[in-house]
């Protein structure tokens, strides 16, 4: 089995790529959906989490506000390191489970989607990177309506992370997000091809 990472920057378009290759009937998993229902109940990590930034991050039901969390790790870089030392630990535990799944099951590719793989030396657990990338006027813009931010926040988080080009001179695949849906589905179609014939 080709264990596939997907990564890139924020808003660079790797759902729409990890979408398509579910549909195409490839393994996937989504690590900041794992993030996601991590933080909307209250478990030992939510609670780390309240302990270190403070009860204003959590809700009445004990879920975590990500707005609030955001704000302020994306401020800090300390408080990102924290959080990511308190999350990383749990979201490398379901990918792993994910992974030995896929193997047991018989698949030949499986794909984790994941933002910060080279940032955290995690792309190192994975046969094949796969990065999505647009141009950095497109990315902010995108981020900046897709979690309704201003343009200093949407460019504050854009830079926590390592830049777009050196992560394209590291990947074995790259798929341009940059013009239609349409146009991007068909690249994931053209990627998806060459690692069926590596994983064979």
């Amino acid at each position: 089995m080709l264990a596939i990472g997907l990564t890139g920057g924020i808003a660079s378009g790797k759902s729409v790529i990890r979408h398509r290759l579910e549909e195409r009937g490839v393994a996937t998993l989504d690590a900041d959906c794992v993030v996601h229902d991590l933080f909307a109940s209250k478990n030992a990590v939510t609670e780390s989490l309240k302990a270190r930034f403070g009860p204003d991050i959590v809700n009445e039901d004990g879920s975590l506000d990500r707005k609030i969390l955001g704000a302020i790790v994306f401020k800090d870089e300390k408080a990102r390191k924290d959080l990511e030392a308190l999350v990383h630990p749990t979201v490398k535990e379901a990918i792993e489970t994910f992974l030995n799944h896929s193997r047991k099951e018989g698949a030949s590719l499986a794909v984790v989607d994941a933002a910060l793989m080279y940032e955290t030396g995690s792309y190192k657990r994975y046969d094949v990177i796969v990065v999505a990338h647009c141009p950095s006027g497109v990315q902010k813009e995108r981020l900046m309506r897709r979690d309704h931010l201003s343009s200093e926040e949407a460019e504050k988080r854009i830079a926590f992370q390592l830049p777009i080009e050196e992560k394209k001179q590291r990947a074995n695949y790259v798929i341009d997000t940059s013009t239609t849906i349409r146009e991007t589905l068909k690249r994931t179609d053209d990627v998806l091809k060459g690692l069926l014939a590596k994983a064979r």
